[in-house]
């Protein structure tokens, strides 16, 4: 009976076995889940925003698609303690293995499969990118749970084509770190102002702390919570050497102070100009049939001039990649350099702020605050005023919906009478 039981459980073990060595053959030819090719692979599909520079080399702005505001940055320009921080913190054994850490897996299973503690993930930094490139997001647990083989054996190949240094480059362009700041350049400059070779020991740690989870351990939005995940980043340095336990607990004690600059095309300098490159940069062939209005025709043939002898008039659909695709401003990673000045720039801008903002915006107060129909000439009667602006509301898809769900008319009058928050 024993000997039974025990043939029973080698048979039992020997199927596990063999049926595991076949799942992870089949999903590294591709018949079970996505498998990538090769050639993708070694050339994942980064989406790179344009960085738009003044001639003295400062940043203007950049143009990007929705949750793409990434930078690139190249391995040379990521400070050591930024890199000691991360695999401190995600992956410590980064440099010991070939894209699965047994080791922590193992110590996941038992924690938090089986103990059911929080014993930390066993994902490595290899599996993490082959999760954000390839892993779309999981349902539930379960779709979850099938998508982990599939990482660990992308991570194997990413180790194969890519050195550790790149690897290591490729998780932080790639990672969102919230607020429009993708990849570690766009975030240092996002949370604190500089460039991520100019960041301090507990600034790195509190956007590596992040890499966990951005949306708990939001700056923005947790700075007590934050301050935790910084220190215990900082804790994990220590126990893996590089930091000294004086040096850590000096850190450990500083309060977390951000320098945050809004990620956004309508702030900072010369927003005019940037939006004018843009617009003529990404210009179409002039074409009669899209200038049909009497007083576009003076345009038409502007813009034929500029298409003829401007070559950034319509530069997107002048030039050509690699590939034979055209340029595209918001993920292809370009550097447009002006002849804008920053200091001329920002004092421009301060004179007309000044100027308009504070001197011509009072005179307009102090004459249109006893009118009735401000801001509207006072050729206009109230009635005009109103009827005007009844008018307007009658067009807005607001008055629409409020009309076939029912509201009255006076329901509708006294919704748009409230005052709401808004930005302009």
């Amino acid at each position: 009976m024993v000997k039974k039981i025990v043939i029973t459980l080698w048979i039992l073990f020997f199927v596990v076995i063999l049926t595991t060595v076949g799942i992870f053959i089949g999903i590294a030819k591709g018949w079970i889940g996505y498998m990538p090719a090769i050639e993708e692979l070694e050339n994942p599909n980064y989406k790179f925003a344009t960085e738009i520079f003044t001639e003295d080399e400062q940043l203007l702005g950049t143009w990007a698609i929705s949750d793409e505001n990434r930078v690139h940055i190249s391995y040379d320009e990521l400070p050591e303690m930024l890199i000691n921080a991360l695999i401190a913190t995600e992956d410590v054994r980064f440099d010991q293995h070939s894209g699965i850490d047994a080791k922590a897996l193992f110590r996941a299973i038992i924690k938090t499969g089986i103990l059911r503690q929080q014993g930390g993930g066993g994902s490595t930094i290899s599996q993490q990118i082959s999760k954000m490139l390839y892993s779309p997001n999981a349902e539930n647990k379960m779709e979850r749970f099938f998508q982990k083989p599939i990482e660990w054996v992308i991570a194997v190949n990413l180790e194969r084509y890519y050195t550790k240094e790149e690897i290591l480059t490729m998780y932080l362009n790639k990672f969102s770190f919230l607020n429009n700041a993708v990849g570690i350049k766009t975030a240092s400059y996002t949370y604190f102002g500089c460039e991520p070779k100019d960041l301090r020991c507990e600034e790195a740690a509190v956007l590596v702390g992040m890499c966990k989870n951005p949306s708990r351990y939001n700056p923005l939005r947790f700075n007590a919570r934050v301050e935790g995940r910084r220190n215990i980043v900082l804790n994990q340095m220590r126990k893996a050497g590089y930091l000294s336990k004086k040096r850590c607990d000096s850190l450990q004690t500083l309060p977390l102070v951000l320098n945050y600059h809004k990620v956004d095309h309508k702030e900072g300098l010369g927003t005019y100009i940037r939006e004018y490159l843009r617009s003529v940069m990404t210009a179409k062939k002039p074409d009669i049939a899209h200038y049909s209005a009497s007083w576009q025709k003076q345009k038409f043939y502007e813009d034929s001039i500029d298409w003829e002898i401007n070559p950034l008039f319509g530069w997107c659909e002048k030039n050509k990649k690699k590939d034979g695709t055209n340029y595209n401003i918001y993920i292809d990673g370009l550097k447009i350099h002006t002849t804008i000045n920053s200091r001329m720039q920002r004092y421009a801008e301060e004179a007309v702020e000044e100027h308009i903002g504070k001197y011509l915006q009072e005179l307009f107060f102090e004459e249109k605050k006893h009118s009735k129909t401000a801001p509207y000439s006072n050729a206009l009667s109230v009635d005009q005023v109103d009827a005007i602006l009844n008018r307007n509301i009658r067009q807005t898809d607001r008055y629409r919906n409020m009309k076939a769900a029912g509201a009255t008319t006076a329901e509708i009058k006294k919704a748009f009478n409230t005052p709401q928050a808004m930005s302009v």
